[in-house]
């Protein structure tokens, strides 16, 4: 098998961000659109691009893509499709699927129908009427859209934003994918502070750590696809191998996380120490208005409360101005990145935004506001 189709799912308006981490990795044929990016790679890129990419939401295998107006359609072309050459004897393959837009809309029809096409192409390669299907997982999803049957195997498992180091949150989390993407549209390098004053459980300034350290997001989770034959066990040593030769654990941070609650606080504690960065990250408890730090040229990077629960608002609003006297007057030389999804922001911030950004936190529609401060004077 020389050469495969993934594609790398994202949340809406990450998919320039998913398309340069592809790139990043050295892979060059890359098409991006609205919730995905397809590339074609050796088939090492599997691992590779499961260890390594941060703001993905997970990894698929195409095994094909074809016109389905009919059911019979549906049924003869994902019978076509090479499934023996993926799914060994023994597998277990559930399908899930999805529809939009499409005249095939009953999902639970496309899935079974896709289950049994699969079923018959198995039967013809290795002669047998029964699978028991109590070896290896290989989830098969077909996603319709505009007519379009997009057949896939999900080689993460469990979404790419499960890290493993964060077995508790608080009310609201952060989904680890947007926070590291919330970093990457800075302009933050390790040498230079990095705070959050809103930090909950502590999921961006583990990010921060993981991005400054280059440490890959997925070296310490398990993958689905871990022990598929056709990639080989080999190969998977190989990308973990070099995920720990890229890491660069003696460089320096300096990154502060702080919240007015002392339950988030400790939370970030704990999940910092999973991450293997207890002694790395500091977090204080500290009201917003407080918020002081002795560095210069530094970057804050917030997710504060957003007053979208009945009564919250004013309260919110009253720290979004705090927040605005406290950052302009205290953190003269820093840039201040904040995600709300307050359209106000700005007027009771007190400061128009440099450059804003459209992301979705979930579902909700959120600004990342942007206000660059002064470049830090060139090192000699």
């Amino acid at each position: 098998m020389e050469k495969v189709t993934l594609i790398a799912t994202a949340t809406m308006g990450l998919e320039a961000l998913v398309a340069r981490e592809v790139k990043d990795l050295g892979y060059e044929e890359v098409q991006v659109e609205n919730g995905k990016v397809t590339f074609t790679a050796d088939v090492s890129a599997i691992p590779r691009a499961n260890l390594w990419l941060r703001t993905a939401d997970r990894v698929k295998l195409k095994i094909g893509e074809f016109k389905a107006y009919t059911f019979d359609e549906l049924f003869e072309k994902t019978k076509a499709l090479p499934w023996p050459d993926f799914i060994p004897v023994d597998a277990e393959f559930p399908v899930i699927g999805k529809s939009v837009k499409s005249q095939l809309f009953s999902v639970s029809d496309c899935q079974a129908i896709v289950k049994k096409a699969v079923v018959e192409s198995m039967k013809k390669r290795h002669n047998i009427e029964w699978f028991d299907e109590d070896g290896p997982y290989y989830r098969i999803e077909v996603a319709l859209h505009k007519d379009v049957a997009t057949l896939t195997l999900d080689t993460s498992g469990v979404g790419l934003h499960k890290r493993g180091y964060r077995y508790l949150h608080n009310e609201a989390p952060l989904k680890e994918t947007l926070a590291a993407a919330m970093i990457m549209l800075t302009t933050w390098k390790p040498e230079r502070p990095f705070a959050d004053p809103f930090c909950g459980s502590g999921t961006l300034p583990i990010e921060a750590a993981m991005i400054g350290q280059n440490i890959a997001p997925g070296f310490n989770r398990e993958f689905v696809s871990e022990n598929w034959h056709f990639i080989g066990q080999a190969k998977w040593d190989l990308a973990r191998q070099e995920v720990e030769d890229m890491a660069n654990y003696d460089q320096p941070l300096d990154i502060l996380g702080t919240d007015i609650d002392h339950r988030s606080v400790d939370l970030a504690q704990n999940n910092a120490k999973e991450a293997g960065f207890g002694e790395l990250i500091t977090f204080k408890q500290m009201q917003v208005k407080d918020f002081r730090h002795r560095g210069k040229y530094g970057i804050l990077v917030g997710n504060p409360p957003y007053g979208e629960r009945i009564g919250e608002l004013n309260e919110v609003e009253r720290m979004y101005r705090d927040m605005g006297k406290t950052f302009q007057q205290h953190l003269d030389t820093w840039s201040v990145y904040i995600l709300t999804s307050h359209e106000g922001f700005e007027n009771v911030y007190g400061k128009k935004a440099t450059k804003k950004r459209k992301l979705y936190n979930g579902n909700l529609k959120t600004d990342y506001y942007q206000y660059f401060g002064p470049r830090p004077p060139r090192q000699e």
